[in-house]
């Protein structure tokens, strides 16, 4: 489903007094959230660090986003079915957020777990090809020369793991990972059944919580 400006925007309103907007939102808004949102799950500890390249080929760090609120999840190219439905309801949460001033606060990161075969010209139209945004979007891959199953590693590092089944297929559940503006592992949002406006109030609330200082 593919959400309306006008529904972005009333949503939002709504979003803007919610509240969790308070100034303690890792205490408040974490009650909230676990109170309507059944496949919400709170972590609160220090996010699993990375390096990882973008599809030009530079470093990128955790430590890069210490302003901005993460929505992260793996995936990989050729997963027929869950992955790209997993993008395209977190391409639809973007687009909501996207509408309001939040924009410039939340990153959108796709991890793959496949990097022998998502080359980067591959990974950079996926987002596109499901509705992910590229201005506040990017893929993930490992370094050229990094172990094929660094990123298996790290998501297993977050919580979950892919498992090769074959050369093409791995078996995986489904986690959205929602860091802080302080590197905070905040949140998980299981499956692709919790609420997509649950999961953009419960960013709105961290936005209130300020960056550590450089």
């Amino acid at each position: 489903m593919r959400f309306s400006v006008l529904a972005a925007v009333l949503i939002m309103a709504v979003a803007f007094i919610y509240p969790a907007a308070a100034h303690h939102p890792g205490k408040d808004l974490d009650k909230v959230m676990g109170s309507k949102e059944k496949f919400f799950q709170v972590i609160d500890k220090p996010a699993p660090n990375f390096s990882l390249r973008n599809g030009d080929g530079n470093e990128v760090t955790l430590k890069i986003f210490s302003d901005k609120i993460i929505v992260l999840h793996f995936v990989y190219v050729r997963c027929p079915d869950i992955c790209p439905l997993h993008a395209e309801k977190l391409a639809d949460i973007q687009a909501m957020i996207n509408q309001t001033p939040m924009k410039d606060l939340v990153e959108f990161i796709s991890i793959t777990t496949d990097p022998s075969n998502d080359t980067p010209e591959i990974l950079e139209a996926y987002g596109p090809n499901h509705g992910l945004d590229p201005v506040n979007w990017m893929f993930l891959t490992v370094d050229p020369d990094a172990d094929e199953g660094a990123t298996r590693a790290l998501a297993e590092a977050y919580g979950h793991k892919f498992t090769k089944v074959d050369d093409e297929y791995q078996a995986h559940g489904v986690v959205t990972h929602i860091i802080d503006r302080r590197g905070r592992w905040a949140a998980n949002f299981h499956g692709l059944r919790f609420g997509p406006v649950n999961m953009v109030l419960y960013i709105n609330g961290l936005t209130n919580n300020e960056p550590d200082p450089q």
